[in-house]
C-alpha cells in the first residue's frame, strides 16, 4: 500500500459507523464471515456485502474462500500505523462494539 492518499482513504472508512464496526470486529475476532457480520451488526446481507466490498477495494481487508463461505480479515499489507490505530480505538472504546460482540457469542455454530 503505497498510495499517497491512503491516510485519507483509511480515515474516510473509519468515518462510517458500519465500516468502523466491521474493522473493529476484525481487530477483536481476526476473521469473520458475512453471516457473522449480519448477526453482530443486525444489518442485511446485501448491506454488509457492499461495505465489505468497499473495504476490500480500498485494501483494508482481504478475503479467503472455504467451501461456500467467504471469510474476511484485516489486510496483511495494512500499514502498522493503521493496525495500531484500529487496536487503540477498539481497546479505548469497548462499549462501541460490545453489543455486536455479544451477538457474535450467541451466533449458532452452523454459520462456520
Amino acid at each position: 500500500m503505497t498510495q499517497d492518499n491512503f491516510p485519507l482513504i483509511f480515515f474516510k472508512s473509519l468515518a462510517d459507523d458500519t465500516r468502523l464496526k466491521i474493522l473493529l470486529l476484525l481487530v477483536s475476532e481476526q476473521e469473520l464471515c458475512v453471516c457473522e457480520f449480519t448477526s453482530a451488526l443486525d444489518l442485511s446481507q446485501p448491506k454488509i456485502s457492499r461495505h465489505l466490498a468497499l473495504l476490500k477495494q480500498q485494501g483494508l481487508i482481504e478475503s479467503r474462500r472455504q467451501g461456500q463461505w467467504v471469510f474476511y480479515s484485516l489486510s496483511e499489507s495494512l500499514p502498522h500505523w493503521c493496525l495500531q490505530t484500529l487496536k487503540m480505538c477498539f481497546e479505548q472504546n469497548v462499549g462501541y462494539t460490545s453489543e455486536a460482540l455479544a451477538s457474535l457469542t450467541r451466533l449458532a455454530p452452523n454459520c462456520t
